[in-house]
C-alpha cells in the first residue's frame, strides 16, 4: 500500500482512474483503501474531490466495460479453464454465474459493495450477454454511489480516515449483502406471486375447515 499512496501522492487522478480499472477486472489491489486516501488528500487539499470521484468513476467504469467485453469475446470454456489464475475458481464461477443469470442487472449496484463479487460483474454480464445498454446505465449509477461513497468517506474523516476505514469498509459490506438479499427476496416474491397466494389460501381454507370438524 506504502508504494501506491506514494505514487498517489505524485499522480493522483491518473494513479486512481488505473487503479480502479485494474483492481474492478480482478487485479488485488487496495482500491476501497485508495479510495479513502484519495478523498484524504483532498481534505488537505492536494487533489479536488470531485476529480477524484469522476476518476475514479471512469476507471471502475472502463474496467466494467473492458469486463465485460472480455467475458462476451472468451465465454465461459476460457474461464472455466484458466479462471484460477485471476482467482475465478469453479465454485465462485458457478455461483456467480447463476447469480447472474437469473438477476443481471438488479443487483449490479449492490454487488459493487461486495469483495469478491464486483470482480466478476462485468465478466459474467458479458458471458450471459445482459442488453449492453441497460447494463451500462446500471454500471454507470453503481459506480458512481460506490466511487463517492468511499472518496467522501475519506474527506470527511480526514485525519481519522485510517482508523475508521476498516470498521466502516465493513458495514457497507454488510449493507451490500442485505440489499442484494432484499432485492433477490422482492423479485421472487414477484415472480412466484401467484404461488405464494394460492398456497397461502389453501393453508387458510385447511385450518378454517379443521376448526369446524
Amino acid at each position: 500500500m506504502q508504494f501506491l499512496t506514494t505514487f498517489m501522492n505524485e499522480y493522483g487522478y491518473l494513479v486512481l482512474f488505473l487503479s480502479l480499472t485494474l483492481g474492478i477486472m480482478a487485479l488485488p489491489l487496495p482500491i476501497e483503501t485508495m479510495m479513502c486516501y484519495a478523498g484524504f488528500l483532498s481534505f488537505q487539499g492536494q487533489l479536488n474531490w470531485i476529480g477524484c470521484v469522476f476518476s475514479a468513476a471512469a476507471g471502475c467504469i472502463l474496467g466494467i466495460f473492458l469486463s465485460y467485453w472480455i467475458g462476451k469475446k472468451l465465454g465461459m470454456p476460457f474461464f472455466e479453464k484458466y479462471g484460477r489464475r485471476i482467482h475465478l475458481g469453479p465454485d465462485r464461477l458457478d455461483s456467480t454465474s447463476a447469480w447472474f443469470e437469473k438477476y443481471g442487472n438488479k443487483l449490479i449496484i449492490a454487488s459493487l459493495f461486495i469483495p469478491g463479487v464486483r470482480h466478476l460483474t462485468g465478466y459474467f454480464a458479458g458471458i450471459t450477454r445482459l442488453n449492453f445498454r441497460i447494463f451500462s446505465i446500471y454500471s454507470f449509477l453503481g459506480s458512481m454511489i460506490w466511487v463517492a461513497t468511499f472518496i467522501l468517506l475519506g474527506k470527511m474523516l480526514g485525519p481519522r480516515w485510517e482508523t475508521f476505514h476498516e470498521i466502516i469498509k465493513n458495514y457497507l459490506i454488510a449493507s451490500g449483502i442485505v440489499l442484494a438479499f432484499v432485492i433477490i427476496l422482492y423479485y421472487l416474491l414477484k415472480k412466484y406471486r401467484v404461488e405464494i397466494f394460492r398456497a397461502s389460501i389453501k393453508s387458510w381454507k385447511t385450518r378454517k375447515d379443521d376448526r369446524y370438524e
